[in-house]
């Protein structure tokens, strides 16, 4: 009976965080700490794997940190975009969802990758001549990938989910492409094993 008491509370306190973290007051900062949170995951797992399989020395607290500052400009992105695109394209209806998809993958996918480039270059110190190479070079892989993956995702995100809960969502279907990201970002450096 005490356990049962017990876990009901918990269970009640849990509710009433989540109901604060995804208020309209609250929802801003638990948009970007999800983004932050999973984009350092998921360069996290990949340089683990990355040194498991002999293409990494050890493990870099700046490459992770960089990753996890780009999913924070990430994250603010997605934050407004969905409430834009969704006051833009109200309803839940099969064509609005199809045209929310469209123009997700239109406007905002490019953007995104465009923003991670940008940051994690910034973070990095490279030239301009160096960022606009590794644009060149890798965002088509990147951007390829996204219409793999987002549009059935976005299906499901646009049909089913309230807005705040849309980057919540968004970054848990992204923990698997978050790795695939960093492992395109880093591609070329692991020649040079230790070069963060």
């Amino acid at each position: 009976m005490i356990i049962r008491k017990t876990a009901s509370t918990a269970f009640k306190k849990i509710h009433i965080i989540g109901k604060q973290l995804f208020s309209p007051k609250y929802l801003l900062y638990t948009n970007v700490a999800i983004s932050i949170s999973l984009s350092a995951l998921g360069d996290v797992l990949e340089q683990h794997y990355e040194i498991l399989k002999g293409d990494w020395n050890k493990f870099s607290v700046n490459r992770t940190r960089n990753m996890a500052v780009s999913g924070m400009s990430i994250g603010i992105v997605c934050h407004y975009w969905y409430k834009y695109l969704d006051a833009r394209l109200p309803g839940r209806s099969i064509s609005t969802v199809l045209k929310k998809v469209v123009v997700d993958q239109l406007i905002c996918s490019p953007l995104c990758i465009a923003i991670f480039f940008v940051t994690l270059g910034i973070l990095e110190r490279n030239s301009w001549s160096d960022l606009k190479n590794e644009i060149i070079r890798k965002a088509h892989i990147l951007y390829i990938a996204e219409w793999v993956i987002w549009p059935p995702a976005q299906i499901f995100n646009f049909y089913f989910l309230p807005t705040k809960y849309r980057v919540l969502y968004d970054n848990t279907i992204s923990l698997g492409y978050d790795i695939y990201t960093s492992q395109i970002k880093h591609s070329n450096t692991k020649s040079n094993k230790n070069s963060y």
